[in-house]
């Protein structure tokens, strides 16, 4: 970059008068900070500066200080202040050597300027994250990937017809076979997919010239609601486009390999695509098979047919509709009609067409509206670009490809191109200057038959490449930006533990990290835990001594917090499943996320390294993958599904008695049935015996109306409300869904209060409070809300309330969605703990102080920051009092699970050899039961003995917290001390005493007088080595002359 063209960034007109702060000057990207000086200077200012440090003769070099500069820059400029020109000079002078020159001045402008301009490059080209295989159960080539904005799902089909349902995690939900009656599944092969996204259906092709309509909100099965038969050519390729100001309005266009288009316009689609004959099931269940011949005879009259023959037997590669064009693009491979642009006007029925002739033909092409460009993938290695009004030549040509570019989309938000060719080459081209901004090679496998799909998810930023049956992720990495990242991948749980005073973190990299809550100081950090794989969630035991993570590969593992495995626990049975929590009790742990039924693992079995889970004994009662658990003293157990039930279980006898749900309440039979019952109202539902071919959507079911957005994500008991079963109240809070919170009375199985806690969101999170005074929930958007719940639904009511709580506090501490949430109470002082998918966990407290982020450089101190709001003593006091005695019966000997008598059992050999090695500085079992024990004794003193002095002592203070059982009080007098002697008499002891002379050191007597024997080295050496050291001289000695003689032979 030159010194001129750098100049030209901040050129603006001259200073009008003297101040500060210009009008017309460049800013800076601070928004309302502002602006610094350098950044508002023109050329003609620094033509006035360099014209200051023009010295007189060639060899000289002029130079200022600080001092002459502030005063002199100023004057010549006409504008600016001291203050200002001195920041300038401190940024200049980087050495700190006391004076600039020009050099100097114009090396700081060129790097500022060079550093600007690369940011803004970082904004421009995208940076992206590494390239990620998902685990994929497709055994062959993958025909299309679709993104359902509706329900954020993805859907894959191979060509197998397996259809593969992702959530908007990337994680693999269920895979369902979807076949035709009429075929083998040898014979047949699916061809096309697409989304009928405004009537919740989607269209799949086969090769048995049928288009198959299946519906999305469909109870129990996944049947085929629509069948179109009697196609002159295999449907290779398919797209649908609907109005979106009118749904009705909808056109789905396909092609074939005989070289035609052909389209269907729907005009009331939301009503039905197709005619239904009279006979029809009213169920909805029968499938309606419809011939193309119908259609093209105009039998229906909700929707037209379209199609022309343009390409003359060549197969149709990609179709597709454009509103803004009003016209069926197609494709093909061959050089003449390569591109055809079919547009219908309202006075004729048929068909209109022009064409671009591409040499060699092409594979694919996308269009933009706004620029109205088409981009086509040449299989001559070049990226056309065309104006669809013009087509004797392209507008542009991007070259740069060295193989045949199979497939092209446009990044519409950036007015980018992306291109894709047959060497595994990915490009991103700059359409304005038509260059190639960009190139990733992708790192596929090789082979001779080689099958790649293309498809970029502009609103997630991700980039799905598949190969044959294998899928790769290019996830595009978010804007940067200089917050404080905690670590360095997404974080997934965030625990808090009390004993310690620590946070405990984890992340999708398999890492877990330990923090100090006081201060936001890394303590310690275990890489590694589960391999690569995602650690999905965590739990702490009852002691809290023992954490257990659960990992995406299917295990759960128990650590002691000097990075020690103790136990393995086999959840997944040698496969992968979705843990989403972790619920530790006195004698199970009971595991969720990922089917229908409680995955339990019982105390008795974990004398063994590996642990095998047991039968749960309740079986299945819920419809749906549970997802979440919660549990109340003595045996009270509930569990949330996805489909928005919650079972209430007798967690002695694992027998489910109640379901609770938002728009129902029923009893359970009380028979050992393990299948659930068929519900009475519409829901999410499956077959009461599920088959190996089941094509149902299952557990995770794409609808779109308000019951498929009931799902549970979180569960929480109010402990803190005693009185609920006698007075009534809400003594149970669940969430989830879309952003609604939800309170329930398990006594009366009653649905007490819902409200909207974060609206268009979709789902959330919660967290509440040991005393059940604040919940806090948080969203995907990283929107974080505290509300205060002291008083809500403490009493029962007839009618459901829906008015929400008081909001005390609502920002936004992360930049992506909210992860996990954690209530802590560390020095009497309630705080909130945060994690987020953008790497960070933030802290902050109720009453709005700052949000501090875990990996700060600056560590804080928790006691600094201002307190809470005083509540009432009486209240702490008994809290404090249920709290402690909560906690004896929890670290008792029989009732605790990871105790330090069954240290024996997990020290065997049986041992994880990746982990980190035991510590015994850590071991806190025992020590913490008896300090526990003495926290009781001395805690039933301060409330029996202390309490009954203070009336009768006024200066006598009692505090809470950790000196809680002190008593201070006036001190004793203390008694007369004696003073010591060296004190009563100090001439004695410190009076100066006259030098004396030192006494001489006497000297040493010398060697040989002391010496008894003559030294002798037969004496100190034996024989043998005397010997050796002999015959080795004479044997040297006999050499050299050997030498000389030899030498003097020669010079003879």
């Amino acid at each position: 970059m030159s010194y001129q063209n750098a100049l030209e960034l901040n050129k603006g007109p001259q200073p009008g008068s003297k101040s500060p702060g210009r009008a017309g000057g460049a800013t800076t990207d601070e928004g309302p900070c502002p602006a610094l000086l350098e950044n508002q200077l023109s050329v003609g200012d620094f033509c006035k500066i360099q014209s200051a440090f023009e010295p007189s003769e060639p060899c000289q070099t002029i130079c200022m200080s600080r001092e002459e500069f502030m005063q002199r820059m100023p004057e010549i400029v006409g504008w600016g202040t001291k203050e200002e020109y001195g920041e300038l000079f401190d940024k200049v002078d980087v050495a700190q050597d006391g004076f600039i020159n020009w050099d100097k001045l114009t090396s700081f402008m060129l790097l500022a300027l060079y550093e600007k301009d690369e940011r803004a490059k970082a904004t421009v080209v995208p940076q992206w994250k590494d390239l990620e295989f998902l685990p994929v159960k497709h055994k062959d080539t993958i025909q299309k990937v679709i993104f359902l904005k509706s329900s954020s799902r993805y859907l894959t089909i191979s060509k197998e017809g397996l259809l593969g349902i992702w959530g908007e995690n990337l994680k693999l939900q269920e895979t369902l076979p979807i076949t035709s009656d009429t075929t083998k599944l040898k014979h047949l092969w699916v061809t096309s997919l697409v989304s009928l996204e405004n009537v919740n259906k989607i269209a799949v092709a086969f090769t048995s010239k049928e288009i198959c309509f299946y519906d999305l909100l469909s109870k129990g099965e996944f049947p085929c609601q629509y069948k179109l038969q009697g196609l002159k050519g295999t449907p290779i390729c398919m797209e649908y486009w609907y109005d979106p100001l009118d749904a009705n309005e909808s056109i789905l266009s396909f092609g074939d390999i005989t070289g035609k288009v052909q389209a269907i316009a729907f005009t009331v689609a939301l009503i039905s695509l197709f005619e239904c004959p009279a006979n029809a099931h009213e169920d909805g269940e029968a499938t309606v098979t419809i011939s193309w011949a119908e259609l093209l005879s105009g039998y229906h009259k909700c929707c037209y047919t379209l199609e022309h023959n343009l390409h003359h037997g060549d197969w149709v590669r990609q179709v597709t509709y454009n509103a803004s064009l009003d016209a069926i693009i197609s494709s093909t491979t061959s050089n003449t009609n390569t591109v055809v642009l079919a547009w219908r006007e309202k006075s004729t029925k048929h068909l209109k067409m022009t064409s671009f002739d591409v040499a060699e033909g092409i594979h694919a092409f996308d269009y933009h509206s706004q620029l109205n460009l088409i981009a086509t993938a040449g299989i001559n290695n070049k990226v056309c670009l065309w104006n669809p009004y013009v087509v004797s030549k392209p507008v542009g040509v991007l070259r740069g490809h060295s193989a045949s570019v199979i497939a092209v989309q446009f990044f519409t938000a950036r007015k980018q191109l992306f291109s894709f060719s047959k060497d595994k080459v990915l490009r991103l081209w700059d359409i304005q200057h038509q260059l190639s901004i960009q190139r990733i090679a992708c790192s596929f496998p090789k082979s001779q038959d080689l099958r790649c799909l293309f498809h970029f998810d502009e609103a997630h930023g991700r980039l799905f490449i598949s190969f044959n049956n294998q899928l790769a992720l290019l996830a595009m990495k978010s804007e940067a930006s200089t917050r404080v990242k905690s670590h360095k991948t997404a974080v997934t749980c965030v625990l808090y533990n009390s004993v310690l005073k620590q946070v405990i973190s984890s992340d999708v990299g398999s890492t877990v990290s330990f923090w100090m809550i006081d201060t936001g100081q890394k303590i310690k950090q275990f890489t590694g835990c589960h391999g690569n794989a995602e650690i999905s969630t965590m739990a702490l035991d009852a002691n809290e001594t023992r954490l257990l993570t659960g990992s995406t590969d299917g295990t759960i593992k128990v650590w002691d917090f000097s990075g020690y495995c103790h136990h393995i626990l086999n959840v997944g049975r040698e496969g992968a499943v979705d843990i989403s929590q972790i619920l530790v009790l006195k004698k199970t742990i009971l595991v969720t996320g990922w089917e229908r039924a409680i995955t339990v693992f019982r105390l008795q079995n974990f004398n063994h390294f590996f642990v095998q889970p047991e039968k749960w004994k309740g079986g299945i009662q819920h419809h749906d993958d549970i997802l979440c658990a919660a549990f109340s003293p003595p045996q009270t157990l509930v569990t949330g599904s996805y489909d928005g039930e919650i079972v209430l279980w007798n967690n002695s006898t694992e027998k489910a008695h109640y379901v609770l749900h938002p728009d129902y309440q029923r009893l359970l039979k009380s028979k050992s049935d393990t299948e659930p019952q068929k519900l009475p109202s519409a829901g999410r539902s499956r077959s009461p015996h599920p088959g190996p071919n089941q094509a149902a959507l299952g557990a995770h079911s794409l609808e779109t109306h308000t019951e498929g957005n009931e799902a549970v994500v979180g569960l929480c008991f109010l402990e803190a409300r005693k009185t609920t079963a006698e007075t009534g109240g809400a003594n149970l809070v669940s969430c989830g869904g879309s952003g609604y919170v939800r309170f329930w009375d398990t006594f009366k199985k009653q649905l007490l209060a819902e409200f909207l806690a974060h609206g268009g969101v979709g789902s959330i999170i919660m967290s509440t409070d040991k005393s059940n005074q604040y919940l806090t929930t948080g969203d995907l958007d990283g929107q974080l809300k505290i509300w205060d719940i002291k008083e809500y639904c403490l009493n029962s009511s007839k009618s459901k309330i829906t008015q929400a709580p008081a909001l005390i506090r609502s920002f936004r501490p992360h930049e992506d969605q909210i992860s996990s949430l954690e209530m802590c109470k560390p020095g009497g002082r309630l705080l909130i703990i945060s994690s987020s998918a953008d790497c960070s966990i933030c802290v902050t407290d109720v009453c709005g102080a700052p949000v501090w982020i875990f990996g700060q450089a600056k560590h804080w101190q928790n006691e600094n920051c201002s307190s809470l709001p005083k509540r009432d003593t009486n209240l702490m006091k008994s809290e404090i009092q249920e709290e402690s005695i909560r906690e004896i019966p929890l670290l008792s000997k029989k009732e605790s699970w990871l105790d330090l008598p069954e240290h024996s059992l997990l020290d065997k050999k049986n041992k994880d050899d990746t982990t980190f090695k035991p510590s015994e500085v850590i071991n806190l079992g025992i020590k913490y039961k008896e300090r526990n024990i003495f926290r009781k004794k001395t805690h039933n003193l301060y409330n029996g003995e202390v309490m009954q002095k203070s009336p009768t002592c006024p200066k006598t203070y009692c505090y809470e917290g950790a000196f809680r059982s002190l008593s201070i009080g006036a001190l004793k007098e203390l008694p007369e001390v004696k003073k010591p002697a060296f004190l009563l008499d100090l001439e004695t002891y410190f009076r100066e005493k006259p030098e004396e002379e030192c006494s001489r050191i006497p000297e040493l007597p010398l060697l040989s007088e002391t010496l008894k024997a003559v030294f002798d080295e037969k004496n100190l050496f034996p024989k043998e080595i005397l010997d050796r050291e002999r015959r080795a001289k004479q044997l040297c000695q006999e050499t050299s002359s050997e030498v000389k003689i030899k030498r003097n032979k020669k010079q003879l």
